[in-house]
């Protein structure tokens, strides 16, 4: 039996619903003289602090003490790119942002002490929208520019258009807040439990602020309760917070946000704002684009340059721009530091392409699905920064045979029908293709470590540089160890990431961390292979080449019967002195990119998928009802499929809720108006699809990566691009007769207000002007 390919339960799944499961905050019952921390809080959006007086706090029973600038033992700065995030700032850029902190005893102590710490602010003007940013000559990076062909093809196309479109952000919202927790070990280190998806990087960052090496510092990760990208870089300020205050009072410290403070103190992802002119021929066919793509990055760079670089990558989606202008910026506003989400900018550039393809079907009558058809990649095409489209006969592929299993054209027919008997409810269907390029873009991030133990009884640990938040990664890397040694799964324990157990490791992000830490487990089973065999081969009196390794079995090639247990062979190899570990390790060959040129191979290859969504729109309050989803998507071998279906439903749904009902909204003051669940509006089992088929491309092996697989954990938000599209097709059923858009997401607000602007275009077209006539 293959372990690899198996369904099986994610490892923790017991864990999680019956609380079993320990999480970051769980282990402050492990300190019992643990101190708690609470920020004071800013209350502008952009001012100057002209006074702080922290000591007043002291006198709140139950304080200890306090954090300013000057407790910092090095760079009170936690910028990882740019030097832009001062821990303690003097000059205040978003609503709420921290500007000291307070310990105490409990929780309620340091936050009582935190109210009596008396700061004086020089109110400045506030930058809000990325309207204003322009406006203002506002921003954190760019131009960004990719160029392929040229561009002026569009003043020929017989079809010339341009518009405009506004993307909102979304929150995470997982469901475990920032949290960690810091103390002093034996020897005189730091010791930091974070929740984080980039242990390392908490690491680099910590040490930084204590002006430490980096080998002082251990970083431990047990596990998320979810991240989405809000813990890749955004949890080392809570970290480095934690590792001052334990600095300072040689106790361990915890610092956990709640629900509100998490909302208002941590980025989203990032809105975007697009102004694009795009030519097509008059058989839909895209001659020509210009896309400017203008990000909301906050007050400071974060991740916002690497994401809107993926944007403008994603821009062509599954389409060839033949001849294309992208530019991007990042706009400077005074909010919170918008970071990485699930996509990392890729599903906006989709959701852009997308929409001018939809504009240019409707001007030009024709099927949007045809005129998506008609523009996608072929074998031997291009992108526009130059990478050659691996398999991108896939696409079409995975578009044929959805468009049979989900009897699309039949039901094109029937929606017809119920739209032509129905004046008030509207349906529409949509089906949409999604390519998505999978590989950290910045090159050095595409590394993975792993450490392996064999241990005397045959039982192994394996450590490796990935996280694991829920998303199943833990599962599918003991899959692997146990199928790359032979054994049975429960052999195999993967341990929490440490990183005094694997260094140097890249961030759990960018779908790429089975591929990166699976491929280096995968050696380290190698490397013990090799060692093994010769001590089996004497045992079994046969080559150490024809030694094969099963079930926790080993036995000569074609002879199980004279198989002898893994246990014995390790028993014998350590009494040999033969080493039974090994240090596994793993770099994403042939990737590079030139951002000067814009030129190179980012990606190590695509993963594609595609599917077809049906909506009901009621046109008196403008909800709808998400009547059926149809999913195919690629993940080549997949090495878990129970794990890698929850991947794709579950991406689905967050796509879903960023593009029809996560709205957020800030007030003239710039403080953040939907702050909790009751003001945003978050996917529940109401929208779930009322048929939801998901399946994946059949003999599909992905060559070159670990075990035929394909990484799985954000192309499938993508897919979520079709409900927007049946939705706008529900919407022109009320009596559109060309082009239509709408901001996204798609509320009820909004879809309403486009409703009765297609009613009304109907009603203009139908009674003609005075002395006017229709041809």
């Amino acid at each position: 039996m293959n372990f690899a390919g198996k369904s099986v339960p994610h490892d923790s799944a017991r864990g999680h619903v019956t609380g079993e499961a320990l999480y970051t905050d769980d282990l402050v019952a492990r300190f019992p003289r643990i101190l708690h921390a609470w920020p004071v809080l800013a209350p502008h959006a952009h001012a100057v602090v002209t006074a702080l007086d922290a000591e007043s706090a002291l006198a709140e029973p139950g304080v200890v003490t306090t954090l300013t600038a000057v407790d910092v033992p090095g760079e009170a700065n936690i910028g990882p790119t740019r030097r832009d995030e001062p821990l303690f700032p003097t000059e205040v850029m978003f609503h709420q942002q921290p500007v000291a902190w307070v310990l105490g005893e409990t929780l309620e102590a340091a936050q009582r002490g935190a109210a009596r710490v008396r700061v004086e602010y020089e109110p400045l003007p506030a930058i809000l929208t990325i309207e204003q940013a322009i406006a203002a000559g506002s921003f954190l990076a760019g131009p960004a520019r990719i160029a392929s062909g040229d561009a002026s093809a569009i003043e020929s196309s017989p079809l010339r258009f341009e518009g405009e479109l506004s993307l909102g952000g979304q929150e995470h919202f997982y469901l475990e807040t920032q949290c960690a927790i810091a103390w002093l070990d034996e020897s005189g280190g730091v010791a930091v439990e974070s929740s984080t998806q980039h242990p390392s990087e908490a690491q680099e960052i910590v040490a930084r602020v204590l002006a430490l090496a980096r080998h002082q510092v251990t970083v431990e990760c047990l596990r998320m309760g979810g991240a989405f990208g809000g813990k890749e870089i955004q949890s080392n300020f809570w970290a480095a917070i934690a590792a001052i205050g334990a600095w300072k009072t040689r106790r361990p410290v915890r610092v956990r946000l709640t629900r509100a403070l998490d909302m208002a103190l941590t980025g989203k992802r990032h809105p975007f704002l697009a102004r694009y002119t795009a030519g097509f021929s008059s058989d839909g066919r895209l001659e020509g684009v210009r896309i400017s793509l203008y990000s909301d990055g906050g007050f400071s760079l974060d991740f916002s340059e690497a994401i809107l670089w993926r944007a403008l990558f994603h821009s062509d989606n599954a389409y060839r721009l033949p001849n294309a202008e992208l530019t991007g910026y990042v706009c400077r506003t005074h909010k919170t530091s918008q970071t990485a989400f699930r996509g990392f900018g890729g599903p906006q550039g989709m959701v852009v392409i997308e929409e001018i393809l939809d504009q240019a079907a409707r001007r030009l009558s024709l099927p949007p699905e045809l005129v998506r058809e008609r523009n996608f990649y072929r074998e031997g095409d291009t992108t526009p920064y130059g990478q050659p489209v691996k398999d991108a006969g896939r696409i079409e592929t995975i578009w044929g045979q959805l468009k049979q299993s989900s009897s699309f054209d039949k039901r094109r027919e029937d929606i017809r029908q119920f739209n032509a008997a129905h004046e008030h409810h509207k349906r529409g269907i949509a089906i949409t293709p999604a390519k998505f390029g999978i590989s950290f873009t910045a090159t050095h991030y595409n590394q993975g470590g792993a450490l392996v133990l064999i241990y005397r009884d045959g039982s192994v640990q394996v450590n490796h540089g990935g996280t694991e938040m829920g998303q199943g990664l833990h599962t599918k890397i003991r899959q692997m160890a146990a199928e790359s040694l032979g054994l049975v799964p429960e052999a195999v324990r993967v341990m929490p990431t440490r990183t005094d157990k694997v260094p140097n490791t890249s961030a759990t992000a960018a779908s790429a961390s089975t591929d990166l830490n699976g491929a280096a487990v995968v050696d380290a089973a190698r490397q013990i292979h090799q060692r093994l065999a010769p001590v089996a081969a004497g045992m079994l009196g046969c080559d150490a080449q024809s030694v094969r390794f099963a079930r926790g079995l080993v036995f000569p090639d074609g002879h199980e019967e004279q198989a002898i247990a893994f246990q014995q062979v390790c028993e014998a190899a350590y009494r040999q002195r033969v080493p039974l570990f090994a240090q596994g390790y793993y770099r994403t060959p042939e990737i590079n990119f030139d951002y000067q040129t814009a030129r190179g191979r980012p990606f190590h290859y695509f993963a594609y998928g595609a599917a077809v969504s049906e909506v009901e729109v009621d046109g008196f309050t403008g909800d709808f009802r998400l009547l059926r989803t149809d999913l195919l998507q690629d993940v080549g071998d997949s090495v878990s499929p129970l794990v890698d279906r929850g991947q794709v439903e579950g991406g689905f749904l967050q796509g879903l809720g960023w593009l029809t009902l996560e709205e957020l909204l800030w007030d003239a003051q710039g403080r953040l108006a939907t702050a909790g669940a009751s003001t945003y509006k978050l996917p529940s089992w109401s929208e779930v699809p009322e048929v939801f088929e998901v399946s994946f491309l059949e003999r599909a092996t992905e060559s070159g990566v670990v075990f035929g697989s394909k990484a799985v954990g954000e192309p499938p938000l993508m897919l979520a691009i079709s409900v927007r599209e049946a939705i706008r097709d529900a919407v022109a059923a009320f009596g559109n007769l060309g082009p239509l858009t709408f901001a996204s997401p798609a509320t009820p607000e909004r879809i309403f207000f486009a409703v009765r602007r297609v009613r009304a275009e109907r009603e203009a077209w139908a009674t003609p002007a005075v002395g006017a006539t229709r041809q």
